[in-house]
């Protein structure tokens, strides 16, 4: 079975959980605040991915959100942990846990494999729609097994553009909000609907021409930003970086208005480079 075929099905599988819970209450716990939020489904659900990846890959490693404790230094310490290991696999079992709870229908599952550090599968599934965005490094990208590709605006001022909020960052988020107020009046609109995977999907898929976000994690990012560059599209880090997993302040575009948003977000100083 390759890399991808596991991703597809640790993730059906997950996503069969997940979409049995979508409707009920939910238990709720605070990560690292009120904004930072895992529930018993995120951890079964976490539990599912690992059960299936192991039982075929039994050497690989793992790095998932809910094996990891809250806050920023712990998460970038989980990952120069794993960083060592050839075969990793980066997993977000609920991405967009804020809106599981609440019941706004915009949260998936993603799952990434790196070989070593190097991000060459990748599945997110969103289990209400039944949507598998999927990857494999040089093989193009697809929804449903049909070809995608970025949207093709050439310029900010007709681009849909996306970003979110940190949880429990609060500089990080003020930062955001800067970035917000540069880049709405020259964009043609902004969206933030809660999950940085499906985010970076839509860019994959020509939905959203763009999507920056501040202090995000490898688990946030990996797969998708796969997902956007074998669909043509462009992924740096907001100061122009070329993506790793160690990326935390995250630009996708479609390529074509890279530029303009670099240059947006580093007038606003919204890149979160900036001297605090």
């Amino acid at each position: 079975m390759s890399m991808l075929e596991t991703a597809v099905k640790a993730a059906e599988k997950a996503g069969e959980r997940i979409r049995a819970h979508a409707a009920a209450a939910k238990k709720v716990r605070f990560k690292s605040s009120s904004h930072d939020l895992v529930t018993e489904v995120d951890q079964a659900a976490e539990e599912i991915i690992r059960d299936t990846i192991l039982k075929i890959h039994p050497s690989h490693a793992i790095l998932g959100e809910e094996g990891v404790e809250a806050g920023v230094e712990a998460s970038r310490a989980a990952l120069e942990e794993h960083r060592s290991f050839e075969d990793l696999w980066i997993v977000d079992p609920i991405d967009g846990t804020t809106n599981f709870v609440h019941g706004f229908p915009m949260f998936c599952v993603s799952i990434a494999y790196a070989r070593r550090q190097e991000v060459v599968a990748g599945v997110i599934y969103d289990p209400l729609r039944d949507e598998r965005f999927t990857a494999e490094k040089g093989k193009g990208a697809f929804l449903n097994g049909e070809p995608i590709r970025v949207s093709g605006e050439e310029r900010l001022e007709e681009s849909l553009v996306a970003t979110g909020f940190p949880a429990g960052a609060g500089g990080a988020r003020q930062r955001n909000v800067e970035g917000i107020l540069k880049l709405s009046p020259r964009c043609r609109n902004v969206r933030a609907g809660g999950s940085a995977a499906l985010h970076l999907a839509y860019v994959a898929a020509g939905r959203l021409t763009g999507f920056w976000e501040l202090e995000l994690n490898a688990w946030d990012l990996a797969a998708g930003s796969l997902l956007v560059r074998e669909a043509g599209g462009e992924v740096t880090d907001t100061a122009g970086t070329p993506y790793d997993i160690g990326v935390r302040h995250i630009l996708a575009t479609n390529g074509n208005i890279h530029p303009a948003m670099l240059k947006e977000l580093k007038e606003a100083r919204a890149t979160g480079f900036e001297a605090q």
